[in-house]
């Protein structure tokens, strides 16, 4: 899946810097560096993601029909 989201990006008061993103509540990363705090926003981000999408297609029924949409 290709996606673009927000990262909002600040400086951690103990040092480091957070990253949140508005569009998926929850997703939010720290780390070291600007790169790391990102990476970390990152894979946060696709978990959330990816367990969302897995606990909605438990609850379908076996000939329902799953394509694909596009935002570009």
């Amino acid at each position: 899946m290709k996606a673009e989201f927000t990262a909002i990006i600040d400086k951690a008061p103990e040092g480091g810097y957070w990253a949140i993103c508005p569009e998926i509540p929850g997703a939010n990363g720290q780390g070291e560096t600007i790169e790391e705090a990102k990476a970390n926003l990152k894979e946060a981000i696709e978990l959330i993601l990816q367990d969302r999408r897995e606990d909605f297609l438990r609850g379908l029924h076996a000939d329902v029909i799953r394509d694909k949409v596009q935002i570009v």
